[in-house]
């Protein structure tokens, strides 16, 4: 039998106890607001298109969302994610909204920024919710003086018309118009569109012509606890919150994001950029690659 517990021993049991139920907590909060946020996660999906031409099988796409600079993302955080994201040499680099956080003031210095990236065929973009409800119009001028297309209901060809770009307008704070965005694609390209909202997707859905949708706004929900997934989902990111889906003709990619609202904090849930490869054929009667993943690069302060 055991001697007993001295007095002193006891209390030293009790204080050691107390200590870790103390740091526990405080170390889960130091790692959900200073570790994870910034633990980029490249992901690295497949992409088939059943009717990708094959001169562009194999093209790539880095996709950046929700950059958010402001009181919660710094500048510096931006500028490591356009380094990590030139070390993948994208073909085409697309920014699928919400570049600002409570102020406009910060569309300047959030496209200097910018200016770095480097796509063989250049970088396209999209408005979100956030850049409407601050200026808009101030965020557009200062990506298109960056030298950023800015596609707002309107499309563009890549060097040939057999591959269609094509960005909408917010869908919560804008006046999203596809039959604009459209027009002009040949009826036998292959469309990309790049929507903020990724349950959009529905609506993209009904009317058709498109054969991957490029999302981002839910952040992925920011936490995600197990066998319970996301805590808090904003509107119009609740149906598809991260990662790919195939909807009919559609398949639709909703990114996590760079950046964060407050509660400035992720929780397994990491920032992401996204290298998506298409690709013209199947295998075995299977999509080649379907929601295949690759490495993660950590970029920690």
């Amino acid at each position: 039998m055991s001697k007993r517990m001295t007095r002193r021993q006891f209390l030293r049991c009790c204080l050691g106890t107390g200590a870790a139920a103390i740091a526990a907590p405080t170390c889960g909060l130091l790692y959900t607001l200073h570790v994870e946020p910034d633990w980029l996660h490249v992901r690295r999906v497949t992409v088939p298109l059943s009717r990708l031409p094959p001169q562009w099988d194999g093209f790539t796409i880095a996709q950046l969302s929700d950059l958010h600079l402001g009181p919660t993302v710094d500048i510096a955080a931006i500028r490591r994610v356009v380094n990590v994201t030139n070390t993948l040499k994208p073909d085409l680099i697309a920014l699928t909204g919400d570049f600002v956080y409570r102020s406009a003031s910060y569309a300047e210095p959030c496209a200097q920024a910018l200016t770095a990236l480097q796509a063989t065929h250049g970088v396209v973009a999209c408005l979100g919710n956030h850049d409407h409800w601050e200026d808009a119009g101030r965020v557009e001028r200062a990506l298109t003086e960056a030298g950023i297309r800015v596609l707002i209901n309107a499309g563009i060809p890549l060097a040939d018309n057999s591959l269609w770009v094509a960005g909408l307008d917010d869908a919560w704070a804008g006046s999203p118009d596809l039959e604009a965005a459209l027009a002009g694609a040949p009826p036998t390209a292959s469309v990309i569109l790049l929507a903020h909202e990724p349950d959009y997707a529905d609506t993209v859905v009904e009317h058709g012509g498109v054969h991957l949708q490029l999302s981002g706004h839910s952040h992925g929900g920011q936490v995600r606890l197990p066998f319970i997934g996301a805590l808090v989902l904003p509107y119009l990111g609740r149906r598809y919150p991260a990662g790919l889906y195939h909807l009919g003709e559609l398949t639709l990619y909703t990114n996590r994001g760079i950046g964060t609202i407050y509660p400035p904090i992720r929780l397994n849930c990491r920032p992401e950029i996204t290298l998506l490869t298409l690709s013209a054929t199947t295998v075995g009667g299977r999509e080649k690659g379907q929601g295949r993943c690759g490495c993660s690069v950590r970029t920690g302060v």
